[in-house]
C-alpha cells in the first residue's frame, strides 16, 4: 500500500519555489533575482562550475543595506522550511517501518533477537524492570527561533503532513497549498529575531509545550507499541514504567539570577494545572465510552468498595452522580474522579494528593473491566490513560533545582556566622565535621526565614530553601525532589545542600530525606577526584543516613560542556569514560546504586550525537538500567515537536538501554584490552596539551573575538541566562554554549575535533605507524566508545568548511590570523585524514541521508556566511545592519540545525 503522496525532493523543490514566489510578491522581482543570483553563484562553485567564489563575493559586496536584510530573510526562511521537509522525510521512514520496512535500532528487531538467543520471559521482565529513562529538558540553549515563528512552522508542518498522508481531491489539495502559501507569507512578514531576551517563564512554557502537546499523547501510543512488540515473542510479560520526564526550565539557577522562587512556583502550578486539565478531559472521554449498564455487567468488588468510599467522602456529589448515571457504575466513578481533580487546585478537601492516588482509581476501573471480560475496552481506552498518569503524575515533569556550589558555601558561611560559627575559615575536614553534626542534631542551627543582614546571594539561596519545603507540601515530593550542584569539587559542597535542606525540614534524618543531592562533576579535578568525594560522603554518618532514606541510590551528573571546553574533545571524552567506570566500580563496592545523569548538549562538542549510540557506548559498569540526560535547544524541537518522531525517539532510547543493560548483565566489567587503554592514555594527554596550548596562547582570546561573531551571539537574546559567568571576556569565563555557537557560525567547528589529530599522531609516533593504525582500526571496529567518539568527530569535521572559515579569519589582525588560522586548518586536515584512515571509509559521513542534507544546505548557507562576515568587518554598523547581522545568525543556525 502506498502510504505517501510526496517525497523529500518534491517538498524541497516546491517549498523553495514558494519562498521565491513570496519574496517576489512581498519584496520585489529585483530582490528575487538578487537572491537567485547568490544562490546560483554558490551552487556553481560547489559543483565546480566556477573556479573561485569571486562572483559570489562580488554579488554580496554589491548588496544595498536594504537588500542585505531581504537576502538574509530569504535564506533564513528557506532553511526553516527545508527543515520541515526533512522532518517529514523522517516521518515517512517511521511510517514505512510500521508497514514492514525495518528501521535501524528498532525495538522489534531487538525483541526478536532476544527470543532467538534464548532470553526467557523472566529475564526479559527483569531487564525491563531495571530500565528507567529520564529525559530532562533544559532551557539553555534556548532555540534561536522565536515561539511565534515556531508556531507558524508547526502549522506549515501539519499542512505538509496532510498533503503527504491524505488522499485529497484536486480542490482540497489546492486549498491546503493555499493555506501553506498564506502561512509562508505571514512568516515572511514576521520578525525573526527576538527584541528582548526570553524570561525564565517563557523558557518554562517552551519546554511545557512539548510535554503538553506532543509527549503527553505519544506516551500511551509508545507503550502500546512496546507491548505489542513484546507479545509477538513472549506471553505474559508485563511492560513496567520505562520513562519519566524532568525539567530544569523554571528551576535552574546556575548563573541565572532571574530564576526566583516565584518563577519556580509559577512553573509548578502551571504544570499541575495542565496535567489536571488533561486528566479531566480524558475522564470525560472515557465516560463516553464506559456506558455499560450495571445490570448487565457485574461491577467488581473493588469498584463497589471504591464507590462506597466516595459516598462517604462526597455524599452530595455521589447522589448527583447516581441520579445522572443510574446503573452506570463506571460513569459514576469517573464523575467522582473528575470531582477530585477539580479539587486539586481548590480550597475544598478531598483532592487527589498525588498522581499515584489518581492512578489507584484508574486501576480499580481497569480491574473491573478485566473481570468483566472487557479486555478490548481496557486496552484501547483505559491502558493508554494509565500510562499517561503513571508517566506524568500531577506534575507533568518533575523539576530539578540547580545552583553553583560557591553560592551555597557563601550562604552557609553567612547564615552560621550569625550564630557565632566561623565556617569561612574552616578547612575541608572541619567543614565536613561541622555540617555532619549540624544535620544530625535535632534542632535547627539557623533561622532561614530571618537570617539577618546577609548578602544578596545568601538571601537568594536561603529564600529558595525556605520555599523548597512549601513546594513539596503543595505539589508533592515528586514534583521537585532533586538538587544539582554545579562545579562540585569537595564533599562539603554536597553536605552544604543537605544541611540547608535539613534546616527547612525537607530532610529530617534518619527517617526522612525528600531530596536527591546530585554533585555535578565537570572539571578535570572533580572527575578525577570523584572517588574521594563520594567515598567521604558514603562514609559520612549524615549522608549515609540520607542515602538509606533514598533507597541507597546516588545520582551523579557528568558535565560534558565544560569538560570539553576545558580539555578538548578527545581528552574530555576519555576522562568522562574512565571516570564513569571508576565511579561505577566504586559505587558497586559500596553497595550503592548509581544513576548517571549525562549533561549532554545538542552539539557534538557538548556531548551531542545520536542518543541511542551514546547509550550503547557507555561503559558496561555504568549501565544500571536507570539513566538520565539533558535535552536542549533545537534538539528538543527536532526530537519532540512531531509525534511520530517523538515516538521513534522513545523507541530508540528504550532499544539502546535494554540492549546495553543486557550486555552489562552478561559482562558487568567491560573487557577493554590493555593495549586499547594504553593507546587512549597516550592520545588523550597529548590532545589535551595541544588544546590547552591553543587556548592559553597569547592573543588567542583576541583572535576568537575577531574571527567569530561572539559579540553578536552574546547580544542575541537567546536565553534568560547571561552569556558569561562574570562578564569578563576569557575562554575560562565564557559559557560553553556561546563558545560552541560562535565557532559553529563560522563553519570551523573546532570544539568538535580540535587536537584529535595531535593525540592520534602522538600515539603513532610512540608505537609506529603500522602497528598503531592496526590497533586503532581494531578499536574502531570492536569498541563502541571509540567508534562513537570518532563517528561524532567525523560529523563535526564533515560540517567544517575551512574556506568559509577563512572569510572570518580574514577579519582578525594579520599577525593573529597568520599565527592561528593555518594551525587550525592543519589540525583539521590531519584529523580528517586520520579519521578516514581509521574508519576505512571514503567519506566522513556514514549516513547517506545526512550527506544529502549537507549537500542540499551548503550552497544556501554560504551566502549567509559571506554576508555575515561582510557585516562583521564593518567598523560602524547602522541599526538596520545590526538587525540583518543578527538575522544571519538565526539563518546560519537554521541551516546548520544547531545553536550550540
Amino acid at each position: 500500500m502506498k502510504l505517501h503522496n510526496r517525497d523529500v525532493r518534491t517538498d524541497v523543490r516546491e517549498l523553495g519555489a514558494l519562498v521565491g514566489d513570496v519574496l517576489a510578491a512581498q519584496a520585489s522581482t529585483e530582490a528575487y533575482e538578487t537572491v537567485e543570483t547568490l544562490r546560483n553563484e554558490a551552487i556553481d562553485y560547489r559543483r565546480g562550475d566556477a573556479a573561485t567564489r569571486a562572483a559570489l563575493h562580488e554579488a554580496v559586496d554589491d548588496l544595498s543595506t536594504t537588500r542585505e536584510e531581504v537576502v538574509a530573510r530569504a535564506f533564513t526562511t528557506y532553511f526553516e522550511l527545508i527543515n520541515l521537509a526533512e522532518e517529514r522525510e523522517r516521518v515517512r521512514a517511521v511510517r514505512n517501518a510500521d508497514d514492514g520496512t525495518a528501521l535501524h535500532d528498532s525495538f522489534d528487531a531487538t525483541i526478536a533477537e532476544f527470543a532467538e538467543a534464548g532470553v526467557d520471559a523472566d529475564e526479559l521482565e527483569e531487564l525491563l524492570a531495571d530500565v528507567l529513562i529520564e529525559p530532562t529538558f533544559t532551557a539553555h540553549p534556548t532555540e534561536a527561533r522565536r515561539s511565534t515563528v515556531k508556531s507558524k512552522l508547526r502549522s506549515i508542518a501539519n499542512h505538509l503532513g496532510e498533503l503527504d498522508e491524505r488522499n485529497l481531491t484536486d480542490r482540497e489539495r489546492r486549498a491546503v497549498w493555499r493555506d501553506v502559501t498564506a502561512e509562508v507569507t505571514s512568516l515572511w512578514g514576521t520578525r525573526q529575531v527576538r527584541q528582548r531576551a526570553p524570561e525564565p517563564e517563557d523558557e518554562a512554557r517552551n519546554v511545557q509545550w512539548y510535554l503538553e502537546n506532543t509527549l503527553f499523547d505519544v506516551v500511551g501510543d509508545a507503550y502500546e507499541e512496546f507491548e505489542e512488540t513484546i507479545s509477538k515473542e513472549y506471553d505474559d510479560v508485563d511492560c513496567p514504567k520505562l520513562f519519566e520526564f524532568r525539567s530544569w526550565a523554571g528551576s535552574d539557577r546556575d548563573g541565572n539570577p532571574f530564576v526566583t522562587p516565584e518563577v519556580t512556583d509559577e512553573t509548578l502550578e502551571r504544570q499541575r494545572e495542565v496535567a489536571v486539565e488533561k486528566y479531566r478531559d480524558r475522564c470525560k472521554r472515557l465516560s463516553a465510552v464506559l456506558s455499560q449498564d450495571g445490570d448487565r455487567y457485574a461491577d467488581g468488588d473493588a469498584l463497589a468498595e471504591s464507590l462506597a468510599a466516595d459516598a462517604e467522602r462526597f455524599p452530595t456529589v455521589v447522589e448527583e452522580a447516581r441520579e445522572r448515571y443510574p446503573d452506570e457504575p463506571y460513569r459514576q466513578k469517573l464523575r467522582l474522579m473528575r470531582e477530585r481533580l477539580d479539587r486539586v487546585n481548590d480550597v475544598r478537601p478531598g483532592e487527589y494528593p498525588d498522581g499515584d492516588a489518581f492512578l489507584d482509581d484508574l486501576d480499580v476501573i481497569a480491574e473491573s473491566l478485566r473481570e468483566d471480560g472487557q479486555e478490548s475496552v481496557l486496552e484501547s481506552f483505559v491502558e493508554p490513560f494509565r500510562r499517561q498518569v503513571d508517566t506524568f503524575g500531577l506534575t507533568l515533569a518533575s523539576l530539578d533545582l540547580r545552583d553553583h556550589r560557591e553560592n551555597h558555601t557563601e550562604a552557609v558561611a553567612e547564615a552560621v556566622a550569625a550564630e557565632g560559627v566561623d565556617y569561612a575559615e574552616m578547612d575541608e575536614d572541619e567543614r565536613v565535621d561541622f555540617l555532619t553534626e549540624a544535620i544530625l542534631q535535632e534542632d535547627p542551627v539557623v533561622d532561614v526565614d530571618e537570617p539577618g543582614d546577609v548578602s544578596e546571594t545568601t538571601e537568594r539561596v536561603l529564600r529558595r530553601f525556605a520555599s523548597f519545603a512549601g513546594w513539596q507540601d503543595e505539589y508533592g515530593q515528586q514534583a521537585i525532589d532533586t538538587y544539582c550542584i554545579s562545579m562540585t569539587e569537595e564533599p562539603s559542597h554536597v553536605l552544604e545542600v543537605l544541611f540547608l535542606a535539613d534546616q527547612v525540614g525537607v530532610v529530617s534524618l534518619p527517617d526522612h530525606c525528600a531530596v536527591d543531592v546530585v554533585p555535578l562533576l565537570e572539571t578535570e579535578s572533580a572527575l578525577n577526584g570523584a572517588e574521594r568525594i563520594l567515598g567521604t560522603l558514603f562514609e559520612n554518618e549524615a549522608y549515609a543516613a540520607a542515602l538509606k532514606a533514598r533507597d541507597e541510590v546516588q545520582e551523579v551528573m557528568l558535565g560534558y560542556s565544560d569538560s570539553n571546553k576545558e580539555n578538548g574533545f578527545l581528552a574530555a571524552n576519555w576522562d568522562l569514560y574512565e571516570n564513569q567506570r571508576r565511579i561505577a566500580r566504586f559505587c558497586r563496592e559500596e553497595e550503592i546504586t548509581l544513576r548517571l545523569f549525562h549533561g549532554r548538549g545538542g552539539s557534538i562538542s557538548r556531548g551531542g550525537g545520536p542518543m541511542n549510540e551514546a547509550l550503547t557506548a557507555l561503559p558496561n559498569e555504568t549501565v544500571t538500567g536507570q539513566v538520565k540526560f539533558t535535552e536542549q535547544g533545537e534538539a528538543i524541537a527536532e526530537k519532540y515537536a512531531n509525534p511520530r518522531i517523538a515516538e521513534r525517539e522513545l523507541e530508540q532510547m528504550l532499544d539502546a538501554q535494554i540492549r546495553a543493560r543486557k550486555e552489562a548483565n552478561e559482562e558487568p566489567v567491560e573487557n577493554v584490552p590493555d593495549r586499547w587503554v594504553e593507546a587512549m592514555e597516550v592520545m588523550a594527554p597529548a590532545a589535551r596539551e595541544t588544546y590547552r596550548d591553543l587556548l592559553n596562547s597569547d592573543g588567542f582570546v583576541s583572535y576568537f573575538e575577531q574571527a567569530t561573531p561572539i559579540s553578536v551571539v552574546e547580544d542575541l537574546n537567546l536565553g534568560s541566562r547571561p552569556a558569561s559567568r562574570s562578564g569578563e571576556r576569557s575562554v575560562e569565563d565564557l559559557r560553553a554554549i556561546p563558545w560552541v555557537f560562535s565557532w559553529t557560525q563560522t563553519r570551523l567547528i573546532l570544539p568538535g575535533w580540535y587536537a584529535i589529530a595531535s593525540g592520534i599522531d602522538a600515539y603513532l609516533d610512540e608505537v609506529g605507524e603500522e602497528e598503531g593504525m592496526e590497533t586503532l582500526r581494531e578499536m574502531f571496529d570492536e569498541w563502541p566508545f571509540f567508534r562513537t567518539t570518532l563517528d561524532n568527530a567525523s560529523l563535526a569535521l564533515a560540517r567544517t568548511e575551512p574556506e568559509i572559515a577563512a572569510e572570518y579569519a580574514d577579519l582578525a589582525d594579520d599577525e593573529l590570523r597568520e599565527r592561528f588560522f593555518p594551525e587550525l586548518v592543519d589540525e583539521y586536515e590531519r584529523g580528517r585524514e586520520l579519521v578516514l584512515s581509521i574508519s576505512g571509509r571514503d567519506q566522513l559521513l556514514r549516513r547517506e541521508w545526512l550527506e544529502e542534507s549537507l549537500d542540499r544546505r551548503n550552497p544556501y548557507v554560504d551566502p549567509l556566511n559571506l554576508l555575515q562576515a561582510n557585516l562583521l568587518g564593518r567598523t560602524h554598523r547602522t541599526d538596520e545592519e545590526e538587525r540583518t547581522l543578527r538575522l544571519t545568525v538565526n539563518g546560519i543556525a537554521a541551516g546548520m540545525k544547531n545553536t550550540g
